[in-house]
């Protein structure tokens, strides 16, 4: 069985009166990669802190002790210890932009207290992994977005951590790069090179098709993990309730479909409309919706059941909670 390299329980933060994050339990084992979703302010980049040991937790409402485990290190008691093996890369860029892309993974290796004959092998073996090893001696404020998200990866991978704690790691990148990324991620978790095992990777995200990438997905919404799964868990919540409507005018279908008493929900998706139905209720809501559209002069050319998408899934639960 995989090792837990995550351990988190009865997690709790206020910040002045208001929580940031409640009661939170969650533990990643190791080969997982565990992505953390949610809206604008649901404490997913607060939870990636307490982790890291940037923030103390909060005293919870219950009494229950809390606690953080890191890759078998208790981070409330001996922290030094866990935080040895934590790589972090944060939201924002937080390298030294008028230092090379050596000078930067230098400078970590050696606070991190890597010898010169560890960091130079080292150094060079994370950055032909990231595709940097072009460009060693470009200042890293020449580098362009992506590439600078991935010197970041490299700098938080430079100590051969067995925890990885990505925030955002893709947010403002071009696609192609969240791509690149994005495979470096999955075979980080997935390699077997490091010397204790493999690796566990938590990530922050706001995108569902990297989230669809993650071993397991956490919702969460104002401050509480309220529910997680595999991305196919979560899909098949909504089996058999997702219908897809494309047609002519889309703001006709729409006002039309949500009238319907069996749609619960109506949300654009590109050129075509998602339609939550209650269960069973599949095959009516298109007789109906079909022959509303046509009464008034809009045109159906298709409507179908198709597979959840985990978008559906998290616009549910915003609504439900």
């Amino acid at each position: 069985m995989a090792e837990d390299l995550i351990e988190v329980r009865h997690l709790n933060k206020t910040f002045s009166e208001q929580v940031a994050v409640e009661d939170l339990n969650l533990v990643v084992k190791a080969g997982e990669i565990y992505g953390l979703v949610g809206p604008d302010g649901a404490g997913k980049t607060t939870s990636i802190r307490l982790l890291c040991g940037a923030l103390k937790p909060s005293q919870s409402p219950g009494g229950e002790a809390p606690k953080i485990r890191i890759a078998g290190f208790d981070m409330l008691k001996d922290i030094e210890k866990a935080r040895a093996q934590i790589g972090y890369l944060p939201q924002r860029f937080s390298l030294y932009e008028e230092m090379t892309v050596i000078e930067n993974l230098r400078f970590f290796a050696e606070v991190r207290g890597l010898p010169t004959s560890k960091w130079q092998p080292r150094c060079m073996e994370i950055l032909s992994f990231v595709s940097l090893d072009a460009f060693v001696d470009r200042r890293a404020g020449q580098l362009s977005g992506g590439m600078k998200q991935k010197l970041g990866l490299a700098a938080a991978l430079v100590h051969q951590p067995r925890v990885l704690l990505l925030d955002e790691p893709t947010t403002g990148v071009d696609p192609v790069t969240r791509q690149d990324f994005w495979q470096l991620i999955i075979r980080l978790a997935a390699q077997n090179d490091h010397p204790e095992g493999r690796t566990a990777v938590l990530v922050s995200t706001p995108y569902m098709d990297e989230a669809s990438r993650c071993t397991r997905v956490g919702f969460m919404r104002k401050g509480r993990l309220t529910v997680e799964g595999s991305p196919n868990q979560l899909r098949a919540q909504l089996a058999g309730r997702i219908l897809e409507l494309m047609g002519s005018p889309l703001p006709l279908l729409r006002r039309i479909a949500v009238k319907d008493a069996d749609v619960q929900n109506a949300q654009l998706f590109g050129d075509s409309l998602h339609l939550r139905v209650k269960e069973g209720c599949s095959v009516q809501v298109i007789q109906r919706v079909t022959e509303d559209v046509a009464e008034q002069g809009g045109v159906v050319t298709r409507f179908r059941l198709v597979e959840p998408q985990l978008e559906d899934v998290f616009m549910g639960l915003i609504e439900r909670d």
